[in-house]
């Protein structure tokens, strides 16, 4: 048997092992795909494909069953939601939070794009902890890009490593532009619906910085033993940041002792923080400085 005989074979044993566990999420003017997360019922897609659709969200899975959906939470800021279905017994994929994609590695899309439900593309990464412009003034930050064909109706679905682990969810197109799509990581996917299922939402403490995820140069990262930190840009005046010191231009290596490569890491350690001290590791004019910080819970809406 030739190599690339053995490579379909094996992209095909994935796909099968795969595609039961992406469903499709239907409402009355469109729709988007989905992941089972658990036996149990719990469906995870974008924000996008279900905001202001809760009542008339249904999910349809693989074998043709259609169940009704309701939405247990969804974060507008990071693009996803979590759906729980009625029903036992689903065949369920887990989210890969080991970080280890890399750029040129083969990825797998699988959705409903144009309603052409279960389509797979094959691609590779093309970069990791891309920034594209998000819902306010928030950016979406750390998001992977590949040239797997991501169309319309593919958001939500899961992005696949060549060994079937979920490393992303499918998110975002740019129009007009060949071979650009773009997933969120599954890193983050994770701790994000892991919370949702918990409260519901997403509570962001704030720590009144403005910031983005940046590469270090080689010398710099085997100093500190990461390739990427978060540059401040700003810090607002009044804010926990200015309470605690942190200035402009400051480089924040860690908070509670785990990596920041993205904003995405330091809000996520800010939200399971639930406004607690948080003690963030900082490179400052090329010294090594510890800073506390106690980021400010935002009021709730009447």
């Amino acid at each position: 048997m030739s190599r690339l005989s053995e490579f379909s074979d094996e992209l095909e044993s994935l796909v099968e092992s795969s595609a039961p566990s992406v469903v499709a999420v239907e409402h009355g003017h469109g729709q988007g795909s989905g992941i089972i997360v658990s036996s149990d019922g719990y469906v995870i897609t974008n924000a996008h494909v279900v905001h202001g659709r809760a009542g008339v969200l249904s999910v349809r899975l693989a074998g043709g069953e259609e169940l009704p959906a309701d939405v247990v939470g969804e974060d507008r800021a990071s693009d996803l939601a979590v759906l729980r279905v009625a029903a036992r017994g689903l065949k369920s994929l887990s989210l890969d939070e080991s970080r280890r994609l890399r750029v040129g590695q083969l990825v797998l899309a699988i959705g409903n794009p144009l309603r052409f439900e279960r389509s797979v593309s094959l691609g590779v990464v093309s970069a990791i902890d891309r920034s594209l412009p998000g819902p306010g003034r928030r950016p979406f930050e750390g998001l992977v890009q590949t040239d797997a064909a991501i169309n319309p109706g593919n958001s939500g679905g899961p992005l696949l490593d060549a060994r079937g682990a979920v490393v992303g969810i499918n998110t975002a197109v740019i129009p007009r532009a060949n071979g650009l799509g773009f997933a969120i990581p599954a890193h983050t996917a994770a701790w994000v619906t892991a919370v949702l299922i918990r409260d519901g939402r997403i509570e962001r403490p704030l720590l009144g910085i403005s910031a983005q995820g940046i590469d270090v140069t080689p010398t710099l990262a085997a100093e500190i033993g990461q390739a990427r930190a978060i540059r401040v840009h700003g810090v607002a005046h009044a804010s926990p940041a200015s309470a605690a010191h942190i200035k402009p231009a400051d480089l924040l290596l860690t908070a509670n002792d785990n990596p920041l490569y993205s904003v995405d890491d330091l809000q996520r350690v800010l939200v399971l923080s639930r406004g607690s001290e948080v003690t963030l590791r900082v490179r400052r004019d090329g010294q090594p400085i510890s800073l506390s910080v106690t980021p400010q819970i935002k009021p709730k809406a009447a």
